[in-house]
């Protein structure tokens, strides 16, 4: 398990480093002038060569990437070009609102798509007709759509809950529920229509195999079979789909909240991204890739736990 668990955060660092990299080759050579979109049109050639000497900007792009380079090693990520506020202060502050909201939204997705696959790969008939159909429904709507819907309905017509602004939990965890449940909801609906099909399609699988026969000719209760050997081999495929799932959460939570008016990392991405501020970027871009990075690899230690051949390949 130690080399396992080595291999895998070797992989990580690499995956950061290059994907770092990439983001600041790409961002400094898009040809734009920040210290101009800063200062404005009105600003003389004079201001603008002198805000770019200040930001760096007058020098070569290697330099420019090993100074950027050894800060961010150390966490240091500098400030906003428009703001002037640390960008980990600015990651600080939005990074929690949008992590309760994906966190939640992965977590619901786990426990209803295991019910519902399971159910459905256990009992057939009618339940299984209808995780089919939920799945192709699911697939079909998009979430800005069915979040609009959600609005509309719940929070405009029937006022039962909040259509926008986030509580934090420490300051009032009623509240802070209640204002989850509309965008949690609208980022779910898709997601536990493909976990679900994974879950039910990987329980099948397990339940044909023969070794499921052999312990049901034992005399092995239902309950024991399903729960201490079919789950345990059909979770793997599940937990793959899961961290996949994550990733797509994380994009679609930036849409969401900006239905939903949420201080998350949504607003900050989409501005950072319409203003060139490369400081904020690359500090969005490398915060995310490490949190996908953590979430893979904690799904690589289940899945090795649950299945010693995944440690081998």
């Amino acid at each position: 398990m130690a080399l396992f668990l080595l291999r895998r955060l070797g992989a990580a660092v690499v995956l950061v480093f290059v994907i770092a990299t990439m983001t600041f080759l790409l961002m400094s050579m898009t040809g734009g002038d920040p210290a101009r979109n800063i200062l404005g049109d009105g600003a003389t050639v004079e201001q603008v060569a002198a805000k770019s000497a200040e930001l760096g900007l007058d020098q070569p792009l290697a330099v420019r990437y090993i100074d950027w380079f050894g800060a961010a090693v150390t966490g240091d990520f500098g400030r906003s070009w428009f703001t002037n506020e640390p960008v980990m202060t600015s990651l600080a502050n939005k990074f929690p609102v949008s992590l309760s909201v994906v966190v939640t939204a992965i977590l619901v997705t786990a426990i209803l798509s295991a019910i519902l696959g399971v159910t459905a790969a256990v009992r057939r008939g009618w339940v299984d007709r209808f995780v089919q159909m939920f799945a192709v429904l699911g697939f079909a709507l998009p979430n800005f759509w069915v979040a609009l819907v959600l609005v509309t309905v719940f929070a405009v017509n029937l006022k039962l809950l909040p259509a926008t602004g986030f509580v934090p939990f420490a300051t009032d965890p009623w509240r802070w529920g209640l204002g989850l449940i509309l965008p949690v909801t609208a980022l779910v609906v898709g997601t536990i229509a493909s976990t679900a099909q994974q879950v039910r399609g990987a329980t099948i699988d397990v339940l044909r195999q023969d070794y499921v026969r052999t312990l049901r000719s034992r005399g092995i209760s239902h309950r024991s079979l399903l729960f201490r050997h079919v789950l345990r081999n059909a979770a793997p495929p599940a937990l793959t789909v899961l961290s996949l799932q994550f990733v797509g959460l994380l994009g679609g939570a930036i849409i969401i909240e900006k239905i939903f008016a949420l201080p998350g990392i949504g607003s900050l991405a989409v501005n950072a991204t319409l203003q060139g501020d490369l400081p904020q970027i690359l500090g969005l871009v490398v915060v995310m890739v490490v949190l996908v990075v953590i979430v893979n690899l904690v799904i690589d230690l289940l899945t090795g736990w649950l299945n010693p051949k995944a440690r081998v390949s």
